[in-house]
């Protein structure tokens, strides 16, 4: 159902009088935010309270990402829709950054001079082409070549310059030095893509209560056919598959202050979890911020994120990424040769402004879908587990977004992103033993879990973390470990009723 301007007005006014409810906290709640009213820290504090029972959903629980929410019908589209309150002009900077989205960028020279550009060496040759109806990657399917699954490369610091920018956070990890930060299979004519890789499959069982096994499946990638000489022999490779892209504007607002206070890298309340804070430079002013964005949250703003996109997997330059050659490193000099598509008249770099501010905009406010089945006595029964199983110390269910910011239509929202935006040590099943940032080998970002019960109608398939190798929700669960480990474990001795019930809870998300 297409919602019109009448109800976007409805669901605004209907969650200002949620956060207009009466809050039941001490005095001085929410003190670590600069951004609100004394008045509106207490509304806020009101509807941010965890739940007195889960007999009923929550007041606007349905409602996943304020009133941007998408109600359409939940079909193949559902994460390709806007959010709902945007204006009439961003309507339109939506759509045009939506047709820059699915572009098919071309190798130089091409007639087509404003899609020319591509590589010379890359990964997809779209934004769509990784994220597919802008939604969930995958690993390829036998016989399949890669396109949603890459490599991470680099290599442990080599030098003591190296040490130092690693320290001063002047970069977050060093590159591989013939092959870069990214194994790219694919390239134009004329060149040979870097190689391919094989995954190995070892499979583990785990016993449930009920007497029930199920069998976890843990890649093992080997590199082969490269096209550029010998790898470095100390090269750290991580495996990653293209995230959903529903909500980043509104994981953007939350305000900082609410990230560190969930932060806790020391465990001082001794129980077990101990998120910390991905510290990053900003690359415009040089100072430290919260890194919110990819698996392991190097990346600070969804522009940054975007202009990474452009580079590594395209090989597109933009004003923020200028270089032509994207992930070609100086010893790949059969790339560097190459033509570019970079021309004078239309400004610096293959994808100059407004291309750059029109693909953020759009990956800015791709709506969050509304949440189904929510007062469903199996879902609420999941949920109360969820909660007292002690998932939402990572997963934290919601937020009220910051009135500062940048887009009207992502302040001062209620939203339920089921994340803390924070780094956790996951455990030594999921580790990839490369630091990169602030994350060390075993610590991966809390990622969001609104809209992931409907990955398989989006995307066709049900693979989830890092690297896909969960095939279900419930296997996604059993690999954690870590911080995660005792929550796991409670997950391992339910009984097959709660099971089914918490799987019933995160399929309604």
């Amino acid at each position: 159902m297409k919602l019109g301007p009448q109800s976007r007005s409805f669901w605004s006014a209907l969650l200002c009088l949620v956060l207009g409810g009466t809050p039941s906290l001490a005095d001085g709640p929410l003190s670590h935010r600069d951004d609100l009213s004394a008045q509106d820290k207490m509304k806020a504090a009101g509807v941010l309270q965890p739940p007195a029972d889960f007999e009923a959903p929550e007041t606007f629980e349905p409602m996943q990402g304020g009133a941007g929410t998408s109600r359409r019908r939940p079909n193949r589209d559902a994460f390709s829709h806007s959010n709902a309150n945007l204006t009439f002009e961003e309507q339109h900077d939506f759509k045009v950054g939506n047709g820059l989205f699915k572009k098919l960028w071309t190798s130089s020279p091409s007639s087509t001079r404003a899609s020319d550009g591509l590589g010379p060496l890359y990964n997809a040759r779209s934004c769509q082409g990784c994220h597919l109806k802008d939604g969930r990657g995958r690993p390829p399917r036998p016989g399949e070549k890669a396109v949603s699954l890459f490599l991470r490369l680099s290599i442990p610091p080599q030098t003591e310059m190296q040490q130092n920018a690693l320290a001063n956070r002047d970069i977050q990890r060093v590159p591989e030095p013939t092959y870069g930060g990214q194994f790219q299979a694919f390239a134009v004519q004329g060149l040979s893509g870097e190689g391919r890789f094989d995954i190995e499959i070892e499979e583990i069982e785990v016993a449930l209560n009920g007497g029930e096994t199920a069998v976890l499946q843990k890649p093992h990638y080997r590199i082969r056919d490269l096209g550029f000489g010998p790898m470095h022999p100390e090269t750290l490779i991580s495996p990653r598959v293209a995230p959903p892209m529903i909500g980043l504007g509104l994981l953007q607002a939350i305000h900082p202050g609410d990230i560190e206070a969930l932060a806790d890298p020391d465990d001082l309340d001794e129980d077990g979890i101990s998120g910390k804070v991905s510290r990053v430079k900003d690359t415009e002013t040089g100072e430290l911020t919260i890194g919110r964005f990819g698996w392991k949250a190097t990346n600070p703003t969804i522009r940054t994120q975007t202009a990474g996109a452009f580079s590594g997997d395209i090989g597109i330059s933009t004003p923020d990424r200028p270089d032509n050659y994207g992930d070609c490193t100086q010893a790949q000099t059969e790339c560097r040769v190459m033509p570019h598509g970079e021309q004078s008249n239309l400004g610096i770099s293959e994808a100059p402004d407004p291309v750059m501010e029109l693909v953020t905009f759009y990956s800015e406010n791709l709506a969050v879908p509304l949440r189904r089945d929510a007062d469903d006595a199996d879902v609420l029964r999941g949920k109360e587990i969820f909660h007292k199983t002690g998932c939402t110390a990572c997963h934290q269910p919601k937020f009220v977004t910051s009135r500062d910011a940048d887009n009207p239509a992502h302040r001062f929202q209620l939203i339920w992103p089921y994340t803390d935006l924070l780094l956790h040590d996951m455990g030594e099943g999921l580790a990839d033993h490369r630091p990169v940032g602030d994350a060390n080998g075993r610590e991966w970002r809390t990622p969001p879990l609104w809209g992931i019960g409907l990955t398989e109608t989006v995307n066709n398939h049900t693979r989830f973390l890092h690297d896909g190798r969960a095939r279900n929700l419930l296997e996604a669960v059993l690999w954690h470990g870590g911080e995660a480990q005792e929550a796991r474990d409670k997950v391992v001795q339910m009984q097959p009723d709660e099971l089914r019930a918490l799987i019933t809870f995160l399929e309604s998300l």
